[in-house]
């Protein structure tokens, strides 16, 4: 990489030195237009309404999208999007996220008031993307109980700022990298999905086929079964518990939850990736975990989200997260034999078994599984010998997968930071792309 002939001081520590020729400038002095939209109530579904949530991965991301009436859209000053457009989310979590606009996916589109559109050029968004520009973003929100960038942060933020020729340059050389990069980390990504599908089958064929190839096989007498090991015999999951039960939201008892407390109460968000997760942390207090005591969690209670869209999640319970106790979100599975609750785990996530729980989900204003229907689950069922050298196998097929799984992730971690640090070097002009091609 080439470097300028000279370089100042820009009199900014978080940006150092800069090519001498170049500024050091803000939006007070660099009057681009910025404006933000508005909200309108209404059931018109005519024009869509972008939000900060619908900007994702520097894109637009058209999921659960609001609207507003044409007529409103039409009579609006501000926050129509046009192509060009940098958009900028300026309130909450996730301000400083940034697109783009290469394209209109709808004719008419428009922001709300959690949302920047700045008219500027490519070199511009480049700026808004980098390191010294989010740092700023973030610096003023250090005292702040809501996260926002107020017009203010964005009129004094300062930023490096060449010729125009080089803003050209530099923006189309930034496109052609961030764009090979992003084909590198989508490639990435991609491949993660592959070890995950690998692990699915390996754990689908295991808990319903077994481990042994030559083993003879019977009919299980289930269609969706197919055919399992001839010596397995087929279970209901009722057969094999001592109780399957669910939870209560504590408001229907005049109870409270809270931030702190005595009893962890476990909502379906806690159990991510099958497992039980500490955030977000939820609590009710001892005398609310008596009057819910029917929902007491144990030691081993298989928790089975049966409503929402995280239908189907599971997860084992252990000692680190009790006492606790559950919402009507989740049942709670108790076992007869402990010993099969490692198996029955695998099952309950395989994708057998995850076609049957949609299958069976009652579609009202969210998915939901019955609890008659989680008992009537069919499951092949090994001796319990078997059942543990499965979950060996599968332990051991899965480690060697994770470890292929944690090399990419780390890979697509290197080159998210390569793209962060380019942006940055580029655009403050430690790095010289004009002529370089």
């Amino acid at each position: 990489m080439r470097k300028y002939d000279t370089y100042k001081d820009s009199g900014i520590e978080w940006i150092g030195e800069i090519p001498s020729h170049w500024e050091v400038l803000n939006l007070r002095k660099r009057p681009f237009n910025f404006e933000v939209g508005k909200r309108e109530q209404t059931d018109l579904k005519e024009v869509v309404s972008i939000g900060g949530e619908h900007i994702q991965e520097e894109r637009f991301f058209l999921e659960n999208l609001k609207f507003v009436s044409l007529e409103f859209f039409e009579t609006a000053k501000n926050g129509k999007i046009r192509e060009d457009d940098i958009l900028l989310v300026k309130d909450g979590a996730t301000i400083g996220k940034a697109m783009f606009v290469d394209r209109l996916p709808f004719e008419k589109m428009m922001l709300n008031e959690h949302v920047y559109k700045i008219e500027a050029n490519k070199f511009f968004y480049y700026i808004i993307q980098s390191p010294e520009t989010q740092y700023q973003f973030w610096m003023n929100n250090q005292s702040s109980a809501q996260e926002s960038i107020t017009s203010n942060t964005l009129k004094s933020f300062v930023f490096c700022w060449p010729s125009e020729q080089e803003q050209t340059a530099i923006a189309a050389y930034l496109d052609r990298k961030t764009a090979e990069i992003d084909e590198l980390i989508a490639d990435k990504k991609r491949l993660l999905e592959l070890y995950e599908e690998e692990k699915t089958a390996i754990i689908n064929q295991a808990v319903t086929k077994g481990i042994n190839p030559d083993v003879p096989m019977k009919d299980s007498g289930i269609e969706w079964l197919g055919e399992i090991p001839e010596h397995w015999e087929v279970k209901r999951l009722k057969h094999l518990t001592s109780i399957i039960s669910k939870g209560t939201t504590p408001s229907t008892v005049g109870k409270e939850i809270t931030s702190q407390g005595d009893v962890r109460f476990i909502k379906a968000e806690n159990i991510v990736n099958n497992q039980v997760c500490r955030e977000p942390e939820n609590y009710i207090d001892n005398e609310t975990n008596e009057v819910l005591s029917r929902s007491e969690l144990h030691e081993g209670d298989i928790l089975f989200v049966i409503a929402g869209a995280t239908l189907g999640k599971i997860a084992i319970l252990n000692n680190d997260f009790l006492p606790a106790n559950t919402n009507q979100a989740i049942s709670f599975i108790r076992l007869i034999d402990k010993s099969s609750r490692v198996f029955l785990w695998y099952y309950l996530q395989s994708l057998t078994i995850t076609r049957i729980i949609w299958l069976n989900a009652v579609q009202s204003a969210q998915p939901n599984l019955s609890m008659e229907n989680l008992g009537n689950f069919y499951i092949p069922y090994p001796s319990t010998e078997e059942q543990q050298s499965i979950v060996r196998h599968i332990e051991n097929e899965c480690a060697s997968i994770d470890v292929k799984k944690a090399r990419t992730e780390k890979l697509i971690e290197l080159l998210t930071e390569y793209r962060t640090a380019l942006i940055s070097e580029v655009v403050t002009g430690k790095i010289k792309v004009i002529g370089n091609g």
